[in-house]
């Protein structure tokens, strides 16, 4: 009888232990992580809302017992954590890392292994992920499946994009999360890569809200040494449960302790503007490693790109050179075709423009040889980083550039030959440097080689931060498109400078984003990092650029200004060609003076998919900035200008849209008014379909300026 009392109260003593409470600093999140017959789970609250219900954790490793269960708690360690940091740019100018951390080791009862799991608790969510200690009976291991639970308290609104393990280029979706695996075929589009998941997976970062107004996101952070995650949909229960990018032999990730994962990570509030501000991701990644960061400045550029895109004038020297080996083709003997931009002249002109109106960079795309045998060959070797065509003189548009006072922007397009790219990556950056280029857009279309392999998969994981890191070693700013998604690395290497990942303003020139894109995307994609999503497009009928192409940018010129402010990057394009902008030289103004770097930011109003207005004000200066984008109803804006310095006057110039405006029927309709206001005034503006408003508010200097203006 006595060994049986003693063994109830051991039991009861083990489930007290294993049963642990843990909330945010300000009390509103409560994190109860709990060993389930062995099998460890984790529930998530916030203000005493089920935000995650009881969800498992765990991994199933290749040839041996899965990580999953038959788990004891060896220790527990709780400890507070609060700091304030400074990016070297960013949104804002400070962001504060604060939390409550548990440490939970856990060992496998029969097999003596051990796993940490360390959650930490924000003000604005939750990140946790899996440790692995070195040990002896743990050492080298592969992982075949990840089982991390999230399991939804309903069935939530979602803001949703396909699984895939290649590309993220697809439209969004909203629906019921039990909708999902009816709506896929309809969610998938055309890739140059592509590999669909299945019927019920979707991407992070994943926007939900509940029916009770709870705004939900998922994703995760800090993504190293391991492979992509995407969510599996389980409709009968409504869980979610972590898929991982597998490689060429089904494999998700190879691991040697001491390990880590990623963070998985979720953000919570009753108010959508948080979602937008939280600094969950940033905050899960490392300290930034660079010592020397003077080098790395936000950019604003134009470029040779968007005439290539719409099909107005090519990337390649001559197309009827056909079939191409590097270094066995004579281009010599060819006459560039008065199809190629790339050439001196025009990249002449463009470094022209973008000395007159103060910007700092030209890209210049299809500078190379190679591009006439480049797409969907499945070539190795396909460029060589550093070999121009002859009508692109690199040294006469070096000096050029540099006597205009600007740089030139590298393209390394790699056709997904990652392989080829490291064979000659100190090579093209060694030539960046003697030719006075800091950054470089690289891209990565088309299948990857090796073959088999992912673009979201572990081993080119390790590729895309192995060329951010060398990068930095020849203090080159890198912006890559068609990578993995970002999961906060900037921190870590801020010359990670930009990405794409997802849908940008290309596709508006070969089909079209839906009017509500951009009010998405600052929830989804953009919670990982800055998009280099190239706005600034003012002529939206393509038929103006090639005759063969009706496709039409679903947005009005006020909303492409909007986008400066509201799709955050310190990379900023004015994408649309010089002679464009030369006929609304009024509203190009804007562009030329907004801000790229900023000290603060706010969310004036904010619902997903239909509108975002942002303010924000410049660092080291006095200058705001408000962006308003707007979804396809037409809709009136309300905003209050109590942001700004109290008992000062401000010159608010208001780009907008015109009374009969609209992204389908007049989309280059726009009023600018300029009037006085302060801390106290607010404001009134109709945003069309497809339309928004942007703002600039100037501090007055000198009570001259505001002579004939009216004081809102």
């Amino acid at each position: 009888m006595q060994r049986i009392l003693i063994f109830i109260l051991s039991f009861a003593l083990i489930t007290t232990v294993n049963a642990q409470q843990h909330k945010s600093p300000n009390g509103n999140f409560e994190l109860i992580f709990q060993l389930n017959k062995g099998i460890p789970t984790y529930r998530l609250s916030y203000k005493g809302k089920p935000i995650i219900k009881e969800s498992k954790l765990g991994l199933e490793i290749k040839d041996m017992e899965p990580l999953t269960g038959n788990f004891m708690v060896a220790d527990t360690k709780e400890t507070t954590f609060d700091e304030t940091w400074e990016p070297v740019w960013g949104e804002t100018a400070t962001i504060r890392n604060h939390y409550n951390e548990l440490l939970v080791t856990l060992t496998q009862e029969n097999t003596k292994r051990s796993m940490m799991i360390r959650f930490r608790v924000f003000d604005d969510g939750l990140g946790f992920r899996y440790e692995f200690p070195k040990q002896t009976d743990l050492n080298y291991f592969i992982v075949t499946d990840e089982k991390t639970e999230f399991a939804m308290a309903g069935d939530h609104t979602a803001w949703w994009l396909a699984g895939d393990y290649d590309t993220q280029e697809y439209d969004y979706t909203k629906s019921k999360l039990s909708e999902i695996p009816s709506k896929m075929e309809n969610a998938i589009g055309p890739n140059a890569s592509q590999t669909p998941i299945s019927e019920s997976a979707v991407q992070t970062s994943l926007m939900m809200k509940s029916d009770d107004g709870l705004y939900i996101n998922l994703h995760e952070a800090a993504l190293l040494k391991y492979s992509c995650m995407h969510l599996e949909l389980d409709t009968d229960r409504m869980v979610f449960e972590s898929t991982l990018t597998p490689d060429a032999v089904g494999n998700m990730a190879y691991m040697q302790t001491p390990a880590k994962t990623p963070w998985r990570t979720i953000i919570a509030s009753e108010n959508a503007g948080d979602i937008l501000l939280s600094n969950i991701t940033l905050n899960l990644n490392e300290p930034n490693a660079i010592e020397d960061v003077s080098w790395i400045e936000p950019v604003k550029y134009i470029g040779v790109w968007w005439e290539m895109i719409t099909g107005k004038s090519d990337w390649a020297y001559n197309q009827s050179i056909g079939t191409v080996k590097l270094g066995q083709t004579d281009y010599s003997k060819y006459e560039a075709s008065p199809r190629h931009a790339a050439n001196t002249t025009k990249v002449k002109r463009y470094i022209d423009f973008a000395a007159e109106h103060g910007f700092d960079q030209v890209l210049v795309e299809g500078w190379n040889e190679g591009w006439e045998d480049w797409f969907g060959k499945s070539k190795d070797f396909v460029f060589d980083f550093i070999t121009a065509y002859p009508d692109f003189d690199v040294v006469e548009l070096r000096e050029y550039a540099k006597s205009k006072g600007v740089r030139l922007m590298m393209h390394h397009e790699t056709s997904g030959a990652i392989r080829n790219y490291e064979r000659w990556m100190d090579q093209a950056y060694q030539f960046m440097v003697d030719n006075n280029y800091n950054s470089v857009k690289s891209g990565y279309v088309g299948d990857i080689i090796p073959r088999g392999e992912h673009h979201y998969g572990q081993w080119a994981i390790n590729h895309y931060n192995y060329a951010v890191r060398k990068a930095a070693d020849y203090k080159v700013m890198v912006n890559a498109h068609e990578a993995v998604r970002p999961t906060g690395l900037r921190r870590t290497w801020p010359n990670m400078i930009g990405n794409e990942s997802a849908r940008g303003t290309e596709y508006e020139a070969f089909g079209g984003n839906t009017p509500d894109h951009t009010t998405i995307l600052p929830f989804t994609r953009l919670i990982g990092g800055p998009m280099d999503y190239t706005p600034g497009i003012f002529v939206m009928d393509m038929t103006k650029l090639n005759p063969n192409n009706n496709s039409r940018v679903r947005s009005t010129i006020a909303r492409q200004l909007a986008l400066y402010v509201t799709m955050y990057s310190p990379l900023q394009m004015a994408a649309d060609l010089p002679e464009h902008y030369e006929m609304y030289m009024d509203a190009f103004q804007f562009i030329k003076d907004v801000a790229i770097d900023w000290q603060k930011s706010l969310v004036l109003e904010a619902e997903p998919g239909d509108f975002i207005t942002y303010a924000r004000k410049e660092k080291n200066g006095e200058r705001w900035f408000v962006g308003r984008t707007n979804d396809e109803e037409k809709r009136t804006s309300n905003i209050n200008f109590g942001f700004l310095t109290k008992g000062q006057d401000y010159i608010a110039t208001v780009y907008s849209d015109a009374a009969d405006a609209s992204w389908e029927k007049n989309p280059a309709a726009y009023e600018i008014k300029k009037y006085v206001v302060n801390s106290k005034s607010d404001i009134s503006i109709n945003c069309a379909s497809g339309g928004g408003y942007a703002i600039s508010l100037v501090p007055v200097k000198d009570k001259k300026e505001t002579k004939g203006l009216k004081k809102l």
